[in-house]
């Protein structure tokens, strides 16, 4: 075991299959541990630098390292993993290029900064097609990135450096299963984590969702899944939309109209919950 106590743990399945097989398995793994609230300090150091230097070489050949910058949620942490992992991997001429590139980025103004995100490199927003140099070095290390690839193969590298670490864990798939809901057991402040998650999940839930789930916790069920939305569904004869969804007790319906929402059941048309819309000024 490492330092941390967590292992990388990989499918048993997968280590012998195609480079890309196995970073992007390392991936899934990672992302299944995150999904069960897994923080990054109760996952393994090298699975993280493998993780992330995957995300870094996706987003760089999808948008450059505009895109990078852009989806990377907090890049400063992000980035020492990819620099740690581009070294423990053996590949030098990427984190020399990382490093030049960040520092290019870093040092543009606002102005340049948002040019380059935008791709709209023409400060003035004109067509003489003026670039300034700091975002023409930028575009310039975006085509060398593609270049370096030609000779030094991140994947093939990430690959071989999964491969090779002396604390490895192959596991089965209902292993793999096991040993993530095992770490997720000794989280000590894990409802309080679940309780966090929910909430975020709400706020970022659309305007339908968010009356759904107040209806079922009204009518006391528990909501499972959101199946579709009905634009045609016939209702006292008129045409309106209709939420399809399903809880621990059946099938029902959402309807809505400007004053409240009501669930109800899609064959008795019986309404189990009503809840009403707050009056708003305009």
């Amino acid at each position: 075991m490492p330092a941390t106590g967590y292992a990388t743990v990989l499918p048993k399945a997968i280590i012998s299959g195609s480079d890309a097989d196995v970073v992007d398995a390392n991936v899934e793994v990672v992302n299944a541990m995150y999904a069960e609230l897994l923080d990054v300090e109760e996952i393994a150091p090298n699975a993280l630098r493998s993780y992330y230097v995957d995300f870094y070489l996706t987003q760089s050949l999808g948008g450059g390292f505009a895109q990078y910058v852009f989806t990377a949620p907090e890049r400063t942490d992000i980035d020492d993993y990819v620099r740690a992992g581009l070294e423990d991997m053996g590949a030098a001429a990427h984190l020399d290029l990382f490093n030049r590139t960040a520092a290019a980025f870093d040092s543009l103004t606002e102005e340049e900064s948002d040019a380059y995100l935008d791709g709209d490199a023409d400060l003035d927003g004109g067509t003489d097609g003026v670039v300034p140099d700091a975002v023409r070095v930028l575009e310039e290390l975006d085509g060398d990135f593609e270049i370096l690839l030609e000779t030094e193969d991140i994947t093939a590298l990430n690959a071989a450096w999964l491969r090779g670490q002396t604390d490895l864990l192959l596991l089965a798939d209902e292993e793999l299963d096991q040993h993530i809901a095992e770490r997720v057991s000794r989280v000590p402040n894990l409802a309080e984590r679940q309780a966090e998650a929910a909430e975020d999940e709400l706020l970022d839930a659309p305007e339908f969702e968010v009356i759904i789930r107040e209806l079922c916790e009204v009518a006391g069920h528990t909501l499972l899944k959101i199946t579709m939305g009905d634009p045609n569904y016939d209702h006292d004869g008129q045409t309106t939309l209709a939420w399809h969804f399903t809880t621990d007790q059946g099938e029902f319906l959402m309807l809505d109209d400007d004053q409240e929402a009501v669930m109800i059941h899609p064959e008795t048309k019986e309404i189990l919950a009503a809840v009403e819309f707050e009056a708003t000024d305009d």
